[in-house]
């Protein structure tokens, strides 16, 4: 059994993966779910860079000793998930993307898609992107009462976590990883990740529900989750 460390994506904490944490506990795994710097309960802490993100989760493997580590990045956190797995690879078990962001040398969270919206929300709410209303989650296989969920726990994100370009000392494609894709945010994954998916260390997943998958199916995911572990 791995030792799953969890990072949810923009403007979520450690609470987002509660039922999913739940389940692979029941399945024997040891489970650490954690809330980046300037989020959630965190919220009041030095003001976070994506660099600092990284070294949040270094930071907690290192502490703890974790050993045989599946670490699990969600949309905007696969950003530093991907850049924290090279750096303890050592340590590194899988590296699993849930519909998330993959880090590219020198380019940012917004680089490569149409940002300028957030680029104004963040100048526009000193230099955080406001969480989204209710009607932003239509569509994404969610019920009111988790959308309910998602909103009511959502904090400001830091903005310069997206600005900040990713910095990789070699390529991702020789990390064993998963990548998750979620059908109904779209059913090709973007470019980045398509090319590092020709490599015979990652594979591919598909769940049929939206961007959100703790949350819309958490037992699905976390079935997923445990297959990964057991990979070689």
């Amino acid at each position: 059994m791995g030792d799953f460390v969890l990072v949810a994506g923009t403007w979520l904490g450690a609470w987002a993966w509660h039922e999913v944490a739940a389940e692979l506990r029941r399945a024997g795994h040891a489970v650490r779910a954690l809330t980046l710097s300037g989020l959630a309960e965190r919220r009041n802490t030095q003001p976070a860079g994506q660099r600092m993100h990284v070294r949040d989760i270094v930071e907690e493997v290192e502490r703890l000793d974790l050993r045989d580590v599946v670490l699990v990045g969600h949309s905007y956190a696969g950003i530093p998930v991907g850049q924290a797995a090279e750096r303890i690879s050592d340590r590194l078990r899988r590296v699993v993307f849930v519909d998330g962001n993959v880090p590219v040398n020198r380019e940012s969270f917004l680089s490569g898609w149409p940002s300028d919206h957030v680029r104004r929300a963040i100048d526009d709410h000193a230099g955080y992107w406001p969480p989204l209303g209710p009607e932003d989650y239509a569509g994404q296989g969610l019920t009111d009462g988790q959308i309910a969920r998602i909103v009511g726990g959502s904090t400001p994100h830091p903005g310069i976590t997206l600005t900040e370009p990713a910095a990789l000392a070699r390529p991702l494609d020789a990390l064993p990883a998963t990548y998750v894709k979620c059908l109904l945010d779209g059913d090709e994954p973007m470019p980045a990740v398509a090319a590092l998916l020709e490599s015979d260390s990652w594979e591919l997943v598909t769940l049929d529900t939206g961007h959100w998958p703790m949350f819309s199916q958490p037992r699905a995911l976390a079935r997923v989750l445990h297959a990964a572990a057991a990979r070689p």
